[in-house]
């Protein structure tokens, strides 16, 4: 049974999809939402429905949350819907079943401050951070065909880098 604070949580990331604006970007009314994910860091995968007869799964998406949790940390946050709906459009338009390679689902403020004094160049207000945004790639698709999909959503930022593709549900924009 989902817990009232679970719930709470579910519903509040629900909203920002609404907020950002990305809940006209998807054509099919019911579709079942799959996501087939590998996180490269904990070696985990899931493939699972998480979506299906016009309903969320509540326990598919802890899963998912558990599984794009910061594994620097271990911390589990709520990731937005519209970032999973996102990616399962994508993942359907352009390897329908394949898996995806997770690199960064959420990441907590302790890692994202590491990866700064790393010298890496993550923004200190990372989408990330607030489970809003996830970065990912395909075994055998150039990112730059991902990122191609992934802006014709026009659905919130896409970041094209030489081995992944970053999504977001913030606002519209391109790097």
């Amino acid at each position: 049974m989902i817990s009232r604070r679970r719930f709470l949580k579910t519903v509040l990331a629900a909203s920002a999809v609404f907020q950002f604006g990305t809940a006209g970007a998807f054509a099919a009314p019911n579709p079942d939402r799959t996501l087939n994910l590998y996180n490269i860091h904990t070696e985990e995968s899931l493939d699972i429905c998480y979506y299906s007869a016009g309903r969320y799964d509540y326990e598919a998406l802890d899963r998912i949350n558990y599984l794009l949790r910061c594994h620097y940390t271990n911390k589990v946050k709520t990731i937005a819907v519209g970032v999973l709906d996102l990616l399962s459009e994508i993942s359907s338009r352009i390897a329908p079943g394949e898996r995806l390679r997770i690199i960064s689902g959420y990441r907590s403020p302790e890692y994202n401050e590491y990866l700064r004094d790393m010298g890496r160049h993550v923004a200190s207000h990372s989408y990330h951070m607030r489970g809003l945004a996830i970065d990912f790639a395909v075994d055998g698709i150039g990112t730059k065909k991902i990122a191609g999909v992934a802006k014709s959503f026009d659905s919130g930022g896409v970041g094209l880098y030489p081995e992944f593709v970053h999504i977001d549900v913030g606002p519209v924009r391109y790097w």
